[in-house]
């Protein structure tokens, strides 16, 4: 799989990325695109702007564009608002959730967790960061693991927490009570935008 590693703050800022650390907002980040002539206004063409709120969607939950593509073509073929379906299939994936109930925090340090097998979804180890959870779903962390996740929560404010989940940090365990609403997720999101740029 193709993976990007250039700079990414560079890349978060083309595409309107702001909360780069999806924990706290680097003030002095800057808000325009890179480069030189980054701060200079553009007129978009209607591509540009169904391209850059594509990218902002999939840089924001860091997956690739063949992944992304696939999460359209699954919502599409659901029952329902096919934006909606697709920003709450990114919600469910396994190290949104933990990052969601601040278990980590960046998305990137929860898909380390993931991958080095220190999750379980229902008693059973999962490992895959992409893997979808369902309503009714228990996340726990492994035993042998907790000292590693203690420290990891230590820094990370844990005053908003996600209405569809049951977190209890003592016992690091998350429960994913219900899938959330289009209303319950980031309004800065523009999915209509997508869906335009894949019906071209």
């Amino acid at each position: 799989m193709a993976r990007y590693t250039g700079p990414r703050n560079k890349l978060f800022r083309n595409f309107g990325v702001s909360d780069l650390s999806n924990r706290k907002l680097v003030s002095s980040m800057r808000q325009s695109a890179s480069g030189q002539h980054g701060a200079v206004r553009k007129k978009l063409s209607d591509y540009a702007i169904h391209l850059n709120e594509k990218q902002k969607i999939r840089l924001t939950y860091l997956v690739s564009e063949k992944q992304f593509a696939k999460y359209y073509h699954e919502a599409a073929r659901k029952k329902g608002v096919t934006g909606t379906i697709l920003l709450q299939m990114l919600e469910r994936r396994l190290d949104n959730v933990l990052f969601r109930a601040g278990f980590s925090a960046t998305r990137k340090q929860s898909r380390q967790i993931v991958n080095h097998g220190h999750v379980l979804v229902n008693g059973k180890k999962v490992d895959i960061p992409s893997f979808l959870v369902n309503a009714g779903d228990v996340i726990t962390i492994k035993t042998r693991s907790n000292e590693f996740i203690k420290a990891v929560l230590e820094p990370i404010d844990s005053a908003i927490n996600p209405a569809w989940m049951t977190i209890d940090r003592d016992a690091q365990k998350i429960t994913f009570d219900r899938i959330p609403e289009r209303e319950e997720l980031d309004p800065e999101f523009k999915e209509q935008l997508v869906i335009e740029y894949y019906s071209k």
